[in-house]
């Protein structure tokens, strides 16, 4: 299997992708605006934009399946397997910020083979695919080497469901805001992730996500020296809804502080 010649394949649909989706910006109205539940959103963008996306990846790999927010295809235990966010920060693009992106990843078994997030904003295409560096527009990004708490900024999400655990997630914030240089919360998990890929940021961790939320920029965090796990230290971050990536200097640290108010008690 050819994944350099894929992952580039699959940044031309990102990027095609992406182009259609800042067009519809300006034709965007409320009443194309529906509500999934509190603070979840989707428009007809969204929708249309999984369906450009799944046609086109179907050109490059006709036998694999799919996971898709928008359910425009499915899986049923294919080999191959594309994950897919058409659109990741649909409530930044609806209200006309940035960051908003598309992410697309294959998975081949368990292994994630191929990572695209393409951040339509800034034109900023970040990617990688197995045994390959990271990239950024065509230049090997590394994660960061900060290694103490005040050195680091931070990024997180705020979920808009599942709030059991707010209390403990204002806990961490509280530490975090105390002792380093800050959080941001940019509203497109897959652009968090891009960016510690990039060293932009030190370290990322939120719940509540998705596997497409998610699946293409681990795979370019880990090519960039980074590391990734969820909020026990363990692999479950695909599907467990949960985790924590930074840098390999910095984990400890920061894993102790998320794992302390947010970790599973066994």
């Amino acid at each position: 299997m050819d994944y350099k010649k894929i992952c580039f394949e699959v940044q031309e649909i990102a990027r095609s992708t992406g182009i259609f989706i800042k067009n519809e910006r300006l034709k965007l109205s409320a009443k194309d605006v529906k509500t999934k539940s509190t603070a979840s959103f989707v428009t007809y963008v969204d929708k249309t934009s999984e369906q450009i996306i799944v046609e086109k990846l179907r050109e490059i790999l006709p036998e694999a399946g799919y996971i898709t927010e928008e359910g425009t295809a499915f899986s049923s235990g294919e080999k191959f397997k594309w994950i897919i966010d058409p659109l990741d920060g649909t409530t930044n693009y609806i209200h006309g910020i940035s960051p908003h992106s598309v992410s697309i990843a294959l998975m081949e078994g368990n292994e994630i083979v191929v990572g695209v997030v393409y951040e339509i904003g800034l034109d900023e295409m970040f990617y990688a695919w197995k045994g390959s560096w990271a990239y950024l527009n065509n230049n090997i990004i590394k994660v960061s080497e900060s290694s103490k708490h005040e050195d680091t900024l931070i990024a997180t999400g705020f979920p808009y469901y599942d709030f059991d655990m707010i209390e403990n997630y204002i806990d961490v914030l509280r530490f975090l805001m105390r002792n380093t240089r800050g959080l941001r919360r940019m509203g497109s998990a897959a652009v968090d992730l891009a960016y510690v890929a990039a060293g932009r940021f030190d370290a990322f961790y939120e719940h509540a996500l998705h596997a497409w939320d998610v699946a293409a920029g681990v795979l370019i965090i880990k090519q960039a020296g980074g590391k990734v796990t969820d909020f026990n230290g363990g692999e479950n971050w695909l599907f467990g809804k949960e985790i924590i990536a930074t840098n390999q200097n910095y984990f400890n640290s920061f894993y102790k502080v998320v794992n302390r108010h947010l970790g599973k008690r066994l």
